[in-house]
């Protein structure tokens, strides 16, 4: 696959894949995704904040064959006129942590997304559940495909080892890739 990236107002032509790693936070857990140009799946966990924090300030994690880093996408927690509790609030922090770790080892500012654009990208709806964003992505990329395109570990499929909020996360890092190239879904 040939990708095209713009530097300085130059365009370049590169055959290295680029990546984008998308977070989806918690207040004590937090899931990422990992995909590839094509969406494919590279990586994706749910894990303590402490481990996460600690793999984004790895200088070999999530950066692109060549040695550039991957885009990198963070849920970001926004109002909507709701009463609030104290996770959300850690999870604002968090968001913040991340973000610090990512930019000191040299990446550009993430982007922080709110959720409703993610749901408005895959199901044209602002009443989206993670039901149906799960739906739309096992409709987009595994469709026809059992066990919500999982797979089994025998034959695993577009999915598998998906669980929790790991489609979240996924669903952040299509929506992030789709946006750097121009794709409307």
């Amino acid at each position: 696959m040939i990708t095209v990236t713009r530097v300085s107002g130059a365009t370049k032509v590169s055959d290295a894949p680029t990546y984008t790693l998308a977070i989806d936070p918690g207040p004590t857990q937090s899931a990422y995704a990992f995909i590839d140009d094509d969406c494919r799946p590279v990586d994706q966990d749910k894990c303590d904040n402490l481990a996460l924090l600690g793999l984004l300030r790895d200088p070999d994690f999530f950066t692109n064959d060549d040695g550039t880093p991957a885009d990198v996408a963070i849920e970001m927690v926004a109002s909507y006129g709701m009463a609030v509790g104290a996770e959300v609030f850690e999870t604002c922090v968090w968001i913040g942590r991340f973000d610090e770790a990512l930019v000191g080892r040299g990446f550009p500012d993430p982007d922080l997304v709110v959720r409703m654009r993610v749901k408005l990208h895959h199901c044209r709806s602002s009443r989206a559940t993670d039901a149906t964003i799960t739906q739309a992505l096992v409709d987009r990329f595994a469709p026809g495909q059992p066990n919500r395109g999982k797979g089994t570990k025998r034959n695993p499929g577009w999915f598998y080892g998906f669980r929790a909020d790991m489609w979240q996360a996924y669903a952040l890092a299509v929506y992030q890739r789709d946006q750097r190239h121009g794709i409307r879904y």
